[in-house]
């Protein structure tokens, strides 16, 4: 065989193994996004629907609201206490750990980040709104 030909066959093989590889690639990408959506799809275990937190708000769940004091001066959950997530940490013996806590905020992004801190000290029922104090009034529900 010459070099020539020799070295194109080397050539097609670096060009097959790298649409192989890039199939590979993509393949696993379609995985990691499918498995996100299954993720998502299930539900996080620790965000409940507003009608479940309602529900458990009448059965006497601590709703611990994580907002600024601004913007709990505007309007807030009827009897729910309030604890900024900057001074969640520094203030967290104020959370009772025999009792079921339903973290809100605006809209839920800061509730998950509260319920981490949660979690991490050892508190083990724990959720939070789906949608947040938004969703809160939008049902209807009562706020002060």
């Amino acid at each position: 065989m010459s070099q020539t030909r020799i070295m194109l066959q080397k050539r097609r093989a670096k060009k097959r193994q790298k649409k192989i590889l890039t199939w590979i690639g993509i393949a696993g990408l379609i995985v990691l996004i499918l498995g996100g959506f299954a993720w998502t799809s299930r539900g996080n275990p620790n965000m409940i629907s507003i009608d479940d937190a309602y529900q458990k708000y009448q059965n006497g769940a601590f709703v611990l609201d994580v907002r600024t004091q601004e913007k709990w001066n505007e309007h807030h959950i009827s009897d729910a206490t309030l604890i900024p997530l900057d001074d969640l940490t520094s203030r967290i013996n104020e959370v009772p750990k025999d009792q079921e806590i339903i973290i809100v905020c605006r809209s839920g992004n800061r509730s998950q980040v509260g319920l981490d801190i949660l979690l991490e000290a050892g508190f083990e029922q724990v959720t939070y709104i789906s949608g947040g104090l938004e969703a809160w009034i939008n049902a209807g529900y009562p706020v002060e």
